[in-house]
Parts: C-alpha cells; sequence; structure tokens
C-alpha cells in the first residue's frame, strides 16, 4: 500500500504540483534545474544529458522530492489526526463507569461514625 500511495503522489506532484508551481515562476521545469561541475555538464542542457557528460548535482530533483515529502507528511498528519478525533468522540460516547462500592473498610467507618453520632 505504501508503494502504491508513493506512486500516486509522485504523480501528483510531477503532473499536477510542479506544472503549476512551474507556471507561477515562469513555465519552468523543475526535473531540468542542475548545477553542471564539469565543463561538459555545464552545457548540457537536460539534467539526464548533464549526468551522461559529467558530474552534475541536480537540485531540481531535489525540490520535487522535497515537494513529494511534504505532500506525503501533510496526508499522513491528517489521516493521524482524523483518527485521533474518531477515538476521542468515541471514548466521549461512553458512558462513564459506575461507582465501586464501598470497601468493608469503609463500610466499617461508616458505622463507627453513625454510632458516634447517635451517641451524642
Amino acid at each position: 500500500i505504501g508503494v502504491a500511495f508513493g506512486k500516486i503522489v509522485d504523480s501528483l506532484v510531477n503532473d499536477i504540483f510542479m506544472p503549476i508551481i512551474g507556471r507561477i515562476f515562469g513555465n519552468l521545469d523543475f526535473s531540468n534545474y542542475f548545477i553542471g561541475l564539469t565543463s561538459a555538464a555545464k552545457q548540457a542542457s537536460t539534467y539526464e544529458a548533464a549526468k551522461k557528460a559529467g558530474v552534475a548535482l541536480g537540485y531540481g530533483q531535489f525540490i520535487t522530492v522535497t515537494v513529494n515529502f511534504i505532500i506525503i507528511a501533510w496526508v499522513l498528519f491528517l489521516v493521524i489526526k482524523g483518527m485521533n478525533r474518531v477515538m476521542q468522540q468515541e471514548k466521549a460516547a461512553e458512558p462513564p463507569p459506575a461507582p465501586s462500592p464501598p470497601s468493608k473498610e469503609q463500610q466499617l467507618l461508616a458505622e463507627i461514625r453513625d454510632l458516634l453520632k447517635a451517641r451524642g
């Protein structure tokens, strides 16, 4: 279930959120944001080409993965919050336990008290 949920979140981020964010910031494609560490990698136009040409740091991929993590954390937070709310409602719906009958010591002390009151 976790793997399937991860794929759903990946699709949500890559196909829904990242294009919207890219549109807001001028039609950017975050998957191709990278820093080339070699001269051949610096001249590449895509991250995949930069990786083949040399060493490249793909910070666009990091942005995408970070957004994935935030979405997963938010969904888990909402699920746990909902579960806690349901548990609290179930707990509040239970009738309170009936008071326990007095112990033998308490009964004996009550009898002694009553006798002392009767004496005066």
